[in-house]
């Protein structure tokens, strides 16, 4: 199994060939392909390159296929005995990130099966189909 740690978005993801993921907002486009050059650590069938913080040379490709927003959080604040609450929402936008390829110093060690890109979700919206 190869997967490699990346830093994308502010945050550090676990990203495996063939694997869809949604991180902070990117600024590029849907349906662009999008590199991402900060590469922590690669495991290659138990063979891990680990960067200090980066591995020179390592990319991550993927493809941004959609920008989403995430589900709403709630933020309520009370003071007892005040009289005082705010209550706010808060929904974080999103870039859906699907993993094509893993490489280390221009060769590449993992694509993602080509099943898998062709088979990307969409989303789905729930209908109400019963007739009653």
């Amino acid at each position: 199994m190869t997967y490699a740690i990346i830093e994308a978005g502010g945050t550090q993801l676990k990203v495996e060939p063939g694997r869809f993921y949604d991180i902070n907002l990117l600024p590029v486009e849907a349906e662009s392909n999008y590199t991402v050059d900060k590469v922590l650590l690669v495991n290659n069938d138990d063979e891990i390159t680990v960067g200090q913080p980066y591995i020179e040379g390592a990319t991550v490709e993927g493809t941004v296929l959609r920008h989403r927003r995430g589900k709403k959080v709630i933020v309520y604040k009370m003071q007892p005995k005040k009289k005082t609450r705010k209550k706010r929402g808060h929904r974080q936008e999103l870039s859906r990130l699907m993993i094509n390829s893993i490489s280390i110093g221009g060769s590449v060690i993992a694509t993602a099966p080509e099943t898998a890109v062709a088979t990307a979700p969409e989303t789905t919206e729930v209908t109400d189909d019963s007739e009653e």
